[in-house]
Formats: C-alpha cells, sequence, structure tokens
C-alpha cells in the first residue's frame, strides 16, 4: 500500500547552500579523477567526499531517513558533480537512482534490512533481467551473471534484474503473457566482482561484471519487486514515475555535465595563450562554431529543466505524470547525450595536442562517448519517442525499458 506522505518543498535559499557545497568540493573531485581511472573505481577521497555531504542518497524517501529532494534540486546538484568528474557524476547518478527505487518500492522489511542501519548504504547492480530466480517458497533460487555493475565496488547491497522461472525451469508469465522479471536485492559477501573494467570512458566508475558468489542464491521475497514496479511502497506520489521515470531523470542529469565542462576547458584553451590557442581565441570561424555549440548546449539543458519543472509540479501536486510526459522526459534524456556527444567531439578536435593528453578535455570526451553507448540511449527510444509524437500510440501505451508496449485495459 502508497504510504502517502507528501515531498517537503525545499526553499531555493536551502539549494543555494548545496550547490555551494558542492562547488566547493568540485576541485577535489576533479583533482581525483586520475586516481579513479588509475583504479577502475572511485578514490576512496572522492567516495567519502560525496558521501559526507549526502549527495548519494538526494532521493531516498523520508520515511527512510532520507532528504527526497524533488528532481529539478536534485539535477542541479548531480550535473556539477558530472562536470567536475564524470564518473563521480555517474556513482551520483547511479546511487540516487538506486536509493529511489530500491527505497520507494522494496516492501517494509527488505527496505528496513538495508536502510534501517545506515541510511546512506549503497546498491548497485545491473537492474535489467539477465539473470534467473527459480520460485520457491519464501522467496527465490537466484543465478546470474550480470554484466555493467555500475560502481559495484562500493555497494553494500547488489541489485539484480531476473527472469523468474518454476520448477521445472520454464519461464513464468505475466497476466498478457509476457515474462515475468523481478529485480532481487542480496548483500555483497553473497556476490562476486569480475574486476574486468577496462573500457574507453567511465573508467572510474567501476561497472564490473558480477555473479552470485554460490549457485541457487536464496533471495527472501521481501528482497525483491517488480521490474515493472507499480505503486510506490514509500514516499508519496514521487516515485510513481516507476523506474522508467528514475532512469530518464538520472542519465539526463548526469549527461549535463560533460558537454559544459567541455565548453569551460575549451574557453580555457583558447585564451591561454600558445600557439594554437592564440589562432583559436582569433580565429572567427571558431568564435562562430563557439557559440552554436553554447547555444546547442543551454537549449538542450532548458529543455530537461523545463519537463522536469513540469512533473515537479505534478507531482508535487498529488497528480500522476501523463504518459506524454514521461516521453518528452525520455525524449529530452536522448537529445541531451546527441548535443553533449557532438559539443565533446568538437572540442576534442578544436584543442589539438591539449586534449591529446591525458587531462579534462580527453577524459570528458571519453566519458561522454562512453554514455552514449548506455542501452537507455539506444536509437529505438527516440524511434518510440517519434510515434508518440506523431499519435501513433493508443491511450494504453506505457513505457516499458526503451519500447513501448500497449495493454488491452486502461494504462496504469
Amino acid at each position: 500500500m502508497q504510504i502517502a506522505v507528501p515531498r517537503i518543498p525545499q526553499t531555493r535559499a536551502s539549494q543555494f547552500d548545496r550547490l555551494e557545497r558542492v562547488r566547493a568540493i568540485a576541485p577535489t573531485l576533479s583533482s581525483k579523477a586520475r586516481e579513479g581511472e588509475d583504479l577502475t573505481h572511485l578514490s576512496d577521497v572522492a567516495l567519502t567526499t560525496m558521501k559526507s555531504e549526502g549527495l548519494l542518497h538526494l532521493l531516498l524517501p523520508q520515511e527512510l531517513g532520507g532528504e527526497q529532494l524533488g528532481y529539478v534540486d536534485a539535477m542541479e546538484l548531480l550535473e556539477l558533480l558530472a562536470a567536475a568528474d564524470g564518473a563521480a557524476g555517474w556513482y551520483a547518478m547511479v546511487a540516487n537512482a538506486a536509493a529511489a527505487s530500491v527505497g520507494a518500492f522494496l516492501p517494509d522489511r527488505g527496505a528496513e534490512r538495508i536502510y534501517g542501519a545506515d541510511p546512506r548504504a549503497m546498491v548497485a547492480g545491473q537492474g535489467g533481467p539477465r539473470g534467473t530466480a527459480k520460485q520457491v517458497e519464501g522467496g527465490y533460487l537466484v543465478n546470474g551473471p550480470w554484466a555493467y555493475g555500475s560502481t559495484i565496488y562500493h555497494a553494500d547491497y547488489f541489485h539484480s534484474g531476473c527472469v523468474v522461472t518454476d520448477g521445472n525451469g520454464a519461464i513464468a508469465t505475466e497476466s498478457d503473457g509476457k515474462p515475468r522479471a523481478i529485480v532481487c536485492h542480496f548483500p555483497k559477501e553473497q556476490g562476486k566482482l569480475a574486476g574486468n573494467w577496462d573500457t574507453l570512458g567511465l573508467r572510474g566508475t567501476g561497472s564490473y561484471d558480477y555473479d552470485v558468489a554460490t549457485v541457487d542464491l536464496f533471495v527472501p521475497e521481501h528482497m525483491t519487486f517488480p521490474f515493472t514496479a507499480g505503486l510506490p511502497q514509500r514516499g508519496g506520489a514521487q516515485f510513481s514515475i516507476g523506474i522508467v521515470g528514475i532512469t530518464a531523470w538520472c542519465h539526463a542529469a548526469w549527461a549535463l555535465g560533460p558537454p559544459r565542462r567541455a565548453l569551460d576547458e575549451l574557453r580555457i584553451v583558447a585564451a591561454n595563450g600558445s600557439d594554437r590557442a592564440a589562432s583559436l581565441a582569433n580565429s572567427e570561424s571558431f568564435r562562430l562554431v563557439y557559440a552554436d555549440a553554447e547555444a546547442k548546449y543551454r537549449s538542450a539543458r532548458a529543455f530537461i529543466y523545463e519537463v522536469w519543472r513540469d512533473i515537479d509540479a505534478t507531482l508535487l501536486g498529488g497528480g500522476s505524470v501523463p504518459f506524454h510526459q514521461l516521453t518528452l522526459a525520455r525524449m529530452a534524456m536522448r537529445h541531451i547525450h546527441d548535443v553533449g556527444s557532438e559539443i565533446t567531439l568538437f572540442a576534442y578536435r578544436a584543442a589539438g595536442g591539449a586534449a591529446l593528453r591525458a587531462g579534462p578535455l580527453q577524459r570528458v570526451f571519453r566519458d561522454m562517448h562512453s554514455a552514449t553507448q548506455h542501452m537507455l540511449v539506444a536509437d529505438q527510444i527516440y524511434q518510440e519517442c517519434g510515434r508518440v509524437m506523431l499519435g501513433q500510440v493508443g491511450p494504453t501505451a506505457q513505457w516499458a525499458g526503451p519500447r513501448i508496449v500497449e495493454h488491452a485495459g486502461p494504462r496504469p
């Protein structure tokens, strides 16, 4: 049953203080970015710095001791973190998405187990249904493996998507005939990491492949929730946007950071007086393209904030976010990744040797182009958004992963 606890509106004064604190720690995060890449996970200093400011649990429901900020307020903070260091921003993105979804949808007993002793416990893993969960009395026997467990190196609990099977190994189905999927949660001691994170970018995110430590790991029912979770167990209307809405928020928020940092770093290169920089600063064609890049970035950013301000207003009023609004959120998420890819490529090429060597410009280029490979910003997202914009979906349509499905009855 949903617990109707209204979210407390945040004042702009308190948000200003939060933004100033994030700006104050940004140099520390930037200075530790290279170390995180060498480690292939965030450094302890960077993690502790963010954790001590509560930046990994901004969306944790109030009933679990969280601050439960609105989406716009939390987005403003996350974009600053991603600009400081893409990996630090990715940690914040994943941790906040987990705090929101696990905190909102896990049954009371499971939520108490994870967050009762430590409201800043970290949950990470692969929520897509790559594993299997055989239903048994009281829970499931779970097996992997899973890939891309972002930030899982520092997680206290792993969360893992599974297709449900019966005692004979047959895939269980929902009432509409589609495979039944759940998200399972278990302590890190019951999992094992592959340690295989060797990538172009986002190297400091520790997104290792992983598996359960023993075959047929038992996971109690109260440590699971449906992959297509419906009404939140706590947190009120804010989390009624479901996993689809939460992931659209976090990926859009992260993608605001790298292109902003790229443009800022390129401006520094153009002003530092070196031979190439001098030619950049005095080039009319460069000034034109730079201004165009700024306009594209600011337009994409404005689109994202317009959508999420509308969503915040709907939720704060106790309303249900309409399907069309969620579609705009997904479209804005995909759009900022395209714009970010274009801008970071422009900055990388314009800066020449300054971007070739290790440093912020090279890193934001690699991080942004790694993020564009995520399944949640695939071309199918835009294709499905196009169907909505063209009026080609019916009144029962809803988002399910990267695609739209339609049901026989009214949309839940």
